[in-house]
């Protein structure tokens, strides 16, 4: 039913509020909602955020958006974990219709003394509600009486006294409220901050380590031991997570081998994706990576390097998983008999196996939350989940519902590249990150469009990570683009979006694909294990890990990019350079700000003006910017003129030292 005063359109709303919208512990919220009247009476709406505990944050008063009549908008933030909700309060202001009309009619000699009288009789009933301690605002409301009296003063005199900026401080500390409407609760759920700002770094742990034997000619895989020179790499370059592809046994039957093949050899691996054999299923390791006793050493390696471990939930089997003997329910029979194998067509994943979940719901739900719980138990509080939106939505929200009641910490990552309808719905039932259709967007307009879509209009739904490439996905920018590719799309990922992903080879430039038009790497990882020599790229200057490292540096020493939903897109004469801004409190040059500054031409030289919207970034005239990357310092305004050689340095990230 609608309230005397119409609140409408409330957001963040997720599914008419069954679901609740996402939050970040330390994040600012911006809730919005459509607030209106019939009649001139003026109105004032504020929003009041309730703790997981049932306590009341003061109420932050919303203000009237210029551009959009009637709506009206507030920054909110929770600073605790846990299921929040908020409420929109709104009325009639009294004191907003009283300074109005007496601002018009007085000058213009109508109703003088009826609208000092009426200014009077407000002040009063403000004045009757101040606490005995509240003694200034009590002499400023005296001050305000005997103004609205003092008929000895010309009228001019006395209405300047009562619009003197004390008193309106005061009046807004302590407004008067008619005809009050709530509209809400409405829910959110506040996550820990890992689950909005974070840099992701994958490897295989069965390439960390490997060499091939001289003698033999053969390679040798690493393992849990020796992938904890994987952990430090990571760690040098400053990421927060570390993301492991399936740690268990593979299966035989149906093996792939290298380039995805169907003829492997006695000593190829197979993909770790094709989870399971005879020694074991999801709560197993695979023999040649290590004991439990080795990975649970690797995960406590890995917190004393500042690093969370993130295990890939696959929720699929190879043939020859316990489960296809054990549980054949879980999965689909065909008509003669065989279990259907795995098909996007045209491509075939003879070596895997689907799971159904309407065969066996009941059982199928039990065991996968039993393997989850397990790996939370060796340490695990991170999940990739590989390939979410082939398995029913409500699977989803019930695993993760049941995982969040007792373990809210645990976070949840979608690797879910479809329609834009199952990735908010993912979002919306509980998943804490999402990959992202970033690494398909290269142009400027559609980066531009993109960077808004998930800051404004999908932000309450899902979060996103900019992952600049996958084991599955090296997307021709980066097969012909050469090092400046590589480069500015680490910077635009990495000051785009406060959580973003890299698969380890990135920072060494890999860049060729099985064969034209394809995103699948030649002799990819997952198929074969990949001997690589770190230690002299880095000593050659062929790689990119000190560029990665210092964006990581930049990322953490910088609250403004560890938000979501503060980009503002700004403008340069060139179509090729990109211009976007991050405040950490939006609007406020006071507060961390970052400007950056991209050539996205991988092959040229581009020379051009960027202007600045310094009105919405709260900038002076003037102000001082430091090139975080570059160490150079300039003076900057509303037009900055700017060249970016992509072979040298293709993106200025500014930070704003002071404003003049």
């Amino acid at each position: 039913m609608v309230g005397r005063i119409p609140v409408m359109n409330v957001m963040p709303l997720v599914d008419l509020g069954r679901q609740p919208a996402k939050a970040t512990v330390g994040e600012p919220l911006p809730v919005t909602a459509t607030v209106f009247r019939e009649g001139h009476d003026k109105l004032a709406a504020e929003v009041v955020l309730v703790a997981p505990d049932g306590s009341r944050r003061a109420p932050v008063r919303m203000t009237k958006d210029a551009a959009v009549p009637d709506r009206w908008s507030a920054w909110v933030t929770p600073d605790v974990g846990g299921a929040w909700s908020f409420e929109v309060h709104a009325w009639s202001d009294p004191l907003a219709t009283w300074e109005h009309n007496a601002g018009v009619k007085v000058p213009a000699g109508v109703d003088v003394e009826l609208m000092f009288t009426e200014g009077r009789l407000l002040f009063e009933r403000v004045r009757a509600g101040l606490l005995p301690e509240e003694t200034f605002a009590a002499d400023v409301l005296d001050g305000a009486v005997l103004a609205a009296t003092d008929t000895g003063r010309p009228a001019e005199a006395r209405l300047a006294a009562l619009q003197d900026p004390e008193l309106a401080q005061v009046l807004r500390a302590h407004p008067l409220r008619e005809l009050v409407t709530v509209e809400g609760p409405f829910p959110l759920f506040a996550d820990r901050p890992r689950a909005l700002f974070g840099s992701w770094y994958e490897f295989f742990p069965r390439s960390e380590g490997a060499y091939v034997d001289e003698a033999t000619g053969k390679v040798v895989s690493g393992t849990f031991r020796t992938a904890v020179s994987g952990l430090e790499r990571a760690a040098s370059m400053g990421f927060d997570i570390v993301y492991l592809p399936p740690i268990h046994p593979i299966g035989e039957v149906n093996r792939k081998g290298p380039n995805n093949t169907l003829t492997p050899g006695p000593d190829d691996p197979g993909s770790p994706w094709a989870i399971g054999s005879k020694a074991g299923g999801h709560d197993a390791i695979h023999p040649d990576l290590g004991t439990v006793e080795d990975f649970d050493a690797f995960v406590a390696r890995a917190r004393e390097l500042g690093l969370e471990i993130a295990l890939d939930l696959a929720l699929q089997a190879a043939p020859d998983h316990p489960w296809a003997t054990e549980h054949p329910e879980f999965f689909t029979t065909r008509a003669d008999g065989t279990i259907a194998y795995a098909e996007n067509p045209p491509k075939k994943y003879q070596d895997i196996y689907p799971v159904n979940f309407d065969n066996d719901p009941r059982g199928i739900c039990a065991e996968v939350l039993r393997v989850v719980r397990y790996w939370m138990s060796r340490g695990v509080r991170v999940f990739r989940v590989d390939n979410p939106h082939t398995k029913p939505v409500a699977f989803w929200e019930w695993l993760l519902g049941e995982v969040r009641r007792t373990d809210p910490d645990v976070l949840f990552l979608s690797e879910a590249f479809t329609r834009p309808a199952m990735m908010h719905g993912l979002g919306a039932v509980g998943f804490h990150q999402s990959y992202t259709y970033f690494t398909w967007r290269t142009g400027k307009a559609e980066i531009e469009e993109y960077l808004l879509e998930v800051a404004r209009e999908s932000d309450h739904l899902m979060r996103p990570n900019f992952w600049v490439n996958t084991p599955d996905i090296l997307h021709g920018f980066l097969q012909y683009g050469g090092p400046a590719a590589f480069k500015l799309r680490a910077a635009l990922a990495a000051t785009g979006s406060p959580s973003w992903g890299m698969y380890s080879g990135y920072e060494l430039c890999e860049h060729v694909a099985v064969k034209p038009g394809s995103e699948e790497y030649l002799d990819s990882e997952k198929y074969q294990v990949r001997v690589r020599d770190w230690e002299a790229a880095e000593a050659s200057g062929r790689s990119l890990i000190g560029y990665v490292r210092r964006l990581n540096e930049v990322r953490r020493a910088h609250p403004a990019l560890q938000q979501l939903r503060n980009t503002t897109i700004h403008y340069s004469d060139d179509d090729q350079v990109l211009v976007l801004a991050k405040q950490a409190v939006p609007g406020d040059a006071s507060a961390d700000t970052v400007i950056v500054v991209i050539n996205l031409d991988p092959h040229g030289v581009h020379e051009t003006t960027v202007h600045l919207d310094v009105d919405a970034l709260g900038l002076g005239e003037s102000f001082a910017v430091h090139d975080e990357i570059t160490g150079a310092d300039w003076t900057w305004g509303q037009h900055n003129y700017v060249r970016l050689d992509p072979f040298h340095e293709p993106a200025h990230v500014l930070t704003v030292r002071a404003a003049r």
